[in-house]
């Protein structure tokens, strides 16, 4: 039976606002996953489709926010050439991981994912690092780095964004907001990368993906110049408090049968 829930252009309405308001959120500190994954879910969607539409719609909104830091000079790719070959390695083993993932695992799986980062949000502290700009960034852990995080965006995906921020922070001689811009840049190289995997497969709603990029290209765009100009600690309480309750509501639904 065909998946009509697209059609509902209610349902389309509010997954566009969880996508503005994901993509401003994630350009500025990551994570914005942990709100579009949870919400597609809840929407409805497969396991399986809810990644590959997830990915098509955070491909716009990492692009935009990874242009955007790129154009303000925060981030350049020549010192990131390692870390960008082993994102895009990464994401494509984790896709293909995924798609022969069974969907009742991934059910179970995926409120796990999110409750684990939301947990790692709330509790754990950003890293500090001063700012060096002329230090050489070193690419010995460039490529381990970004297979990992890669084959854990391809897999699944929300938190990637706060993974790559804080490990870049404690790894390398850099300040938030490039630490920010490298995220935002080898997101979009793992989005990309996973979402080829996902249409080959067929498992990408088009409208809703559409849709939701749309509106996550607004937010990121908005969000990567709100980071670039001073960061947004307003934000912090409000979206642990998002994600810990969509990921209650995915926990009761796929654990216990709930609906």
């Amino acid at each position: 039976m065909p998946f009509e829930l697209s059609t509902d252009p209610t349902t389309l309405l509010i997954l566009a606002a969880v996508a503005f308001v994901a993509g401003f959120i994630d350009a500025i500190a990551g994570g914005g996953g942990l709100l579009t994954t949870p919400a597609l879910l809840t929407a409805g969607l497969p396991p399986h489709l809810v990644l590959g539409t997830n990915k098509l719609s955070s491909t716009f909104g990492s692009a935009t926010a990874g242009f955007t830091f790129y154009r303000r000079k925060l981030f350049h790719p020549r010192q990131w050439t390692h870390a960008l070959v082993g994102t895009l390695v990464g994401a494509l083993i984790g896709a293909v991981v995924a798609h022969y993932l069974p969907s009742e695992w991934l059910n179970k799986m995926l409120p796990v994912i999110v409750l684990g980062c939301g947990i790692y949000l709330l509790f754990g502290g950003t890293p500090k690092a001063t700012l060096e700009v002329d230090a050489p960034i070193k690419k010995k852990w460039q490529a381990p780095q970004g297979l990992l995080l890669g084959f854990y965006d391809g897999v699944a995906g929300p938190g990637t964004g706060a993974f790559w921020t804080v490990s870049s922070l404690l790894m390398y001689p850099i300040d938030l907001v490039r630490a920010s811009g490298v995220a935002r840049s080898m997101n979009f190289v793992s989005n990309a990368a996973a979402l080829v995997v996902f249409i080959i497969n067929g498992q990408v709603d088009w409208l809703i993906g559409l849709s939701m990029g749309s509106c996550l290209m607004v937010g990121a765009f908005f969000g990567a110049r709100t980071a670039i100009s001073g960061g947004a600690k307003f934000i912090r309480p409000v979206f642990i408090t998002v994600v810990l309750g969509l990921t209650v509501r995915l926990a009761w639904q796929h654990w216990f049968g709930q609906a």
